[in-house]
């Protein structure tokens, strides 16, 4: 299952580099959703990707993404997966807890970010497949400043100290975050990378009716791209093709 959708987002380009990702092997079907309604496909689906923001499942959709993985599925969530939002009176965007058992379930919640600039990401566990051999590495795209709702394995990490101006919570002391990490629950895993921001000229409707650049991100960065299609690997559980 592929669901990708909601807001701010060029969800036609990340739709297409991901199915175009699973087909590169042949014995792999996607089904392809912008939402989390038919959650009840689940129950015949090997794994699930999701590349969203701001879509929330209901309270029967997120009790069966738990479900899925903790009865041994594998979740690769994507950027703003964990992301919902609500613009208040004042013009600030704040980050409503609406859908606990989905945030806890993906092992954190989006709170906020930064105005978009170069950010150095750091390999936090070398050892582990989904990043061995990768370098630390530079991306121009959306620092996620989270809040954590279980232990984590980190893989990629960066570190931050300052204001996230727009957002209600925009203090932020210095810390490292998360940036790609496994999250283990029951017999299944999610693996979640906040990287991948991409954004075309009509993508910020209706707030601005013309986005005067394409950006394309970490998309454009060759150790994203690595790191995408081995998670995108590791979700399909397939051993490697012979031949």
């Amino acid at each position: 299952m592929l669901v990708v959708g909601g807001k701010f987002h060029d969800m036609e380009f990340a739709r297409s580099e991901l199915l175009a990702l699973l087909r590169r092997d042949d014995r792999i079907t996607a089904e392809c959703f912008a939402d989390y309604d038919h959650y009840q496909r689940l129950a015949d689906c090997d794994f699930l990707i999701s590349y969203t923001c701001d879509v929330a499942p209901s309270i029967a959709g997120q009790r069966a993404l738990r479900d899925f993985v903790a009865n041994g599925g594998r979740w690769l969530a994507l950027h703003g997966t964990n992301s919902l939002i609500a613009f208040l009176d004042n013009g600030k965007v704040a980050s409503p807890r609406l859908a606990p058992l989905f945030m806890e379930t993906l092992g954190t919640t989006f709170v906020a970010h930064p105005p978009i600039a170069p950010y150095r990401v750091d390999v936090a566990c070398p050892d582990d497949p989904l990043v061995a051999g990768i370098a630390p590495f530079e991306v121009d795209d959306e620092l996620y400043l989270l809040e954590q709702h279980a232990d984590l394995d980190i893989l990629l990490d960066t570190c931050f100290e300052g204001r996230a101006d727009g957002f209600e919570e925009n203090v932020w002391p210095l810390a490292r975050h998360p940036v790609l990490y496994r999250r283990h629950l029951g017999k299944g895993e999610v693996v979640y990378c906040t990287l991948g921001h991409c954004r075309s000229h009509h993508d910020m409707r209706p707030l601005v009716d013309f986005w005067p650049t394409v950006d394309r991100g970490s998309w454009d960065v060759p150790e994203y791209r690595t790191i995408l299609s081995r998670a995108v690997h590791w979700a399909t559980g397939l051993p490697d093709q012979q031949g």
